[in-house]
C-alpha cells in the first residue's frame, strides 16, 4: 500500500506540477530575437523621455510590460513619465508595482515626491524615512525628508534631516536651507551660528577650487614636459637616422652601371 501510494503521488507531480515547472522555465529563457526587441523599446522610451515625447515613451513603456509583467524598471520609468505629466494618481500605482516587485528605496522616494507635491505631507514623510532605511547614504533622501517635515511644522526633523544632508555632502546650498528655517522660527542664535558656518564653507570651497586650479596646472605643465621630451627624442633619431639613410643611399648606387 505504502509503495502504491507513493506511485500515485509521484504521477500526481508529473502531472500537475511538472508541466508548471517547465512551463516556468521555458517562460526565462528568451530568444535573441525578444531580446533585441526589448532593447529597442527601451531605447525608444528613453530617447522620447529626454526629446519630451511622452506619449511615444508611454507606447513604448506599455508595450514592454505587455511583454515583462514583472519589469520593475519600466514600471519606474511609467511613474515618473505620469509624474512629470501630473497623472500622479497612475504614478503613485506605477512607483507601488514597482515596490512589490522589487523592494527598491528609487521607488519609494519617488512615492514620496508625488505624496509631498500633491501636499500629503505626512505620507511623503513616511516613505522618505522608508527609502532612508533601505538606503541611508543618498543626501537627497534627506533633503526631500525635510521639506515634508518643514510643510508639517516639524522644523526640528526638518533641521536634523538637513544635517544629515549635509554630513554626506557638505554643500553651502543645505547650509542656506537651515538658515533659513532658523529665520524663520526667529531663531536669532541659530542665526549666527548657521551663517559663520556658511562663511567657513565658502572658505573651504575657494581653498579647495584653488587646490584643483594648482593641481591642474601641474598636470597640464607636466604633460607639455613629456611632449617637449618626445618631440625631443624623436627628432634625435631623425637626426641620426639622416646620415645612415644617405650612406644606404649611396651603397645601393655604387657600383651601378649607368644606361
Amino acid at each position: 500500500m505504502v509503495a502504491i501510494s507513493a506511485i500515485l503521488v509521484f504521477v500526481c507531480y508529473l502531472v500537475f506540477f511538472f508541466p508548471l515547472e517547465t512551463k516556468e522555465k521555458k517562460k526565462e529563457v528568451r530568444s535573441p530575437k525578444y531580446t533585441a526587441q526589448m532593447k529597442k523599446l527601451w531605447q525608444i522610451a528613453q530617447t522620447s523621455m529626454k526629446e519630451r515625447k511622452p506619449f511615444r515613451a508611454e507606447k513604448a513603456l506599455l508595450t514592454i510590460l505587455k511583454f515583462d509583467e514583472k519589469n520593475a524598471a519600466a514600471y519606474n520609468r511609467l511613474g515618473i513619465l505620469y509624474a512629470k505629466g501630473q497623472k500622479y494618481d497612475e504614478a503613485v500605482e506605477c512607483f507601488e508595482i514597482a515596490q512589490s516587485l522589487d523592494n527598491n528605496p528609487a521607488s519609494i522616494h519617488n512615492v514620496g515626491l508625488i505624496y509631498l507635491e500633491t501636499g500629503a505631507y505626512e505620507k511623503a514623510a513616511m516613505a522618505f524615512n522608508q527609502a532612508i532605511e533601505l538606503e541611508g547614504d543618498i543626501p537627497a533622501r534627506f533633503l526631500a525628508l525635510s521639506k515634508a517635515e518643514e510643510k508639517l511644522g516639524n522644523y526640528k526633523k526638518a533641521v536634523e534631516a538637513l544635517e544629515n544632508a549635509y554630513e554626506l555632502d557638505p554643500k553651502i546650498t543645505t547650509l542656506r536651507q537651515i538658515l533659513a528655517i532658523h529665520e524663520n522660527n526667529g531663531d536669532a542664535e541659530a542665526v549666527e551660528a548657521t551663517a559663520a558656518r556658511i562663511e567657513t564653507q565658502m572658505a573651504r570651497d575657494e581653498e579647495f577650487k584653488k587646490r584643483r586650479a594648482l593641481t591642474n596646472k601641474v598636470r597640464k605643465n607636466n604633460l607639455s614636459r613629456g611632449e617637449k621630451v618626445l618631440d625631443g627624442r624623436r627628432a634625435s633619431k631623425t637626426t641620426k637616422a639622416g646620415p645612415k639613410s644617405a650612406n644606404r643611399v649611396q651603397k645601393t648606387h655604387v657600383g651601378r652601371k649607368r644606361i
